[in-house]
């Protein structure tokens, strides 16, 4: 019987639960946080991740968590549209939000519950509060010590724990966090305006110690709405688990500034999602004899396309690991060799960069509205945002099913 260790209970771990349950496979997850994460940013299935979330059975209920969101405005400092993009504008799959947005939160949940509870009853076995501390390959096996847990032997371990991954830093030292240029915040905002379906945008010059723009992205939920807040500038000495101290940064960039950002303040101090981070690519190896990464912990970096190369690359690793029974090393090859050119392909950066998504001098955000209202109304629309809508559908994905080792959990 194979058993896998997955280190984060995030989109791609849970993903990968579920599809290796599915295939018979034991399934363990280990997750740092001391239990689900609550909240989360809103999050775009496109292209190809749309036809693994069908294959798995869960269209209906990942439709049903939709956020409803209908597309992006951005405003000015009195609310006044400047540029207006449906998600459909550039296809399904081809704007800055996608015509099918759910929260992360949400995602996760309906992942899990696919995945199984229960392991008593063919589910996963998930244990919170944890960490991997250790990882040494052995001929038939890893063993892998915790931060808590007693030392235990697994056939092969999956690093699906994000930007920064415990597995990446412990089995690829040589990997690196190339720098964007900015930091992020994203939170829950009670009591904000209506956004009657749509996403706002406000843009700021730089200001309040930045060396670059700042934007507030208030998108709305099925029960409340999100703010996200970018700023760009040199990375900032903070206390990665002091939520206080990084809610101070952000409340100081944003300080003196108009429109709902006031409200936005307001809103951060007493969010109980609040996160915080430096948006960084990731440059790495992807496996290492029985031990692999997955979604952010090798792909990190993409704009918008985290969520669906998590999601395809869990459907094929597990439909690898399915076809070729105890020989992970083997299915990690052909997961790498499938995967790596698409998630390449879908992370490239969005015309223009940090310097066009946030512009540090009012008249370059007065420009690049002008420049981009004008694109919207000719063909230059798909390659104006990279081509997305192509890209997201550039794989083919393999029936798994009925493959050696592959009958279904009943």
């Amino acid at each position: 019987m194979t058993r896998i260790l997955v280190v984060g209970a995030g989109v791609a771990g849970e993903a990968l639960a579920a599809r290796l349950r599915h295939h018979a496979i034991d399934v363990t997850i280990v997750e740092r946080a001391p239990g689900p994460r609550p909240g989360g940013q809103g999050i775009d299935i496109r292209g190809a991740a749309r036809e693994v979330i069908d294959r798995m059975g869960l269209t209906r209920q990942v439709r049903a968590a939709h956020t409803g969101v209908r597309g992006i405005r951005q405003v000015d400092a009195a609310g006044r549209v400047r540029v207006e993009m449906p998600a459909d504008a550039v296809g399904h799959s081809g704007g800055i939000v996608a015509d099918l947005e759910i929260l992360r939160s949400d995602l996760v949940r309906i992942l899990a519950a696919a995945a199984g509870h229960d392991v008593a009853s063919g589910g996963v076995e998930r244990v919170f509060g944890d960490t991997v501390t250790s990882l040494a390959e052995r001929s038939d096996g890893v063993d892998v010590t915790f931060a808590r847990s007693a030392p235990r032997r697994f056939d092969a371990v999956v690093g699906a724990d994000g930007v920064f991954s415990a597995v990446r830093r412990l089995m690829f030292p040589e990997a690196r966090l190339i720098d964007s240029g900015y930091h992020r915040a994203v939170f829950t905002m009670s009591g904000g305006p209506d956004l009657d379906g749509w996403e706002l945008m406000y843009s700021m010059p730089a200001g309040n110690g930045t060396t670059g723009g700042r934007n507030v992205l208030l998108y709305p939920t099925r029960d409340s709405a999100r703010a996200m807040v970018h700023f760009a500038c040199p990375p900032m000495e903070y206390d990665r688990h002091d939520v206080e101290e990084q809610k101070r940064i952000v409340d100081r960039v944003l300080a003196g500034e108009s429109w709902h950002v006031p409200q936005v303040r307001a809103a951060l101090h007493d969010a109980p999602d609040f996160y915080f981070d430096r948006h960084g690519r990731v440059e790495t190896p992807w496996r290492r004899g029985r031990v692999v990464l997955l979604g952010d912990a090798c792909a990190a970096g993409s704009v918008g396309m985290g969520t669906t190369i998590a999601l395809v690359g869990a459907y094929v690793m597990a439909g690898e690991l399915a076809r070729r029974p105890g020989d992970p090393r083997s299915a990690f090859a052909a997961y790498e060799e499938r995967v790596r050119p698409y998630a390449h392909a879908n992370s490239a950066p969005l015309p223009g960069g940090t310097k066009a998504f946030l512009p540090a001098t009012r008249r370059a955000i007065r420009t690049g509205q002008t420049v981009t209202r004008w694109l919207l109304r000719t063909p230059l629309a798909g390659p104006m945002m990279g081509g997305i809508d192509k890209r997201t559908g550039a794989i083919e994905l393999p029936e798994y099913d009925g493959t050696v080792g592959a009958a279904p959990v009943r």
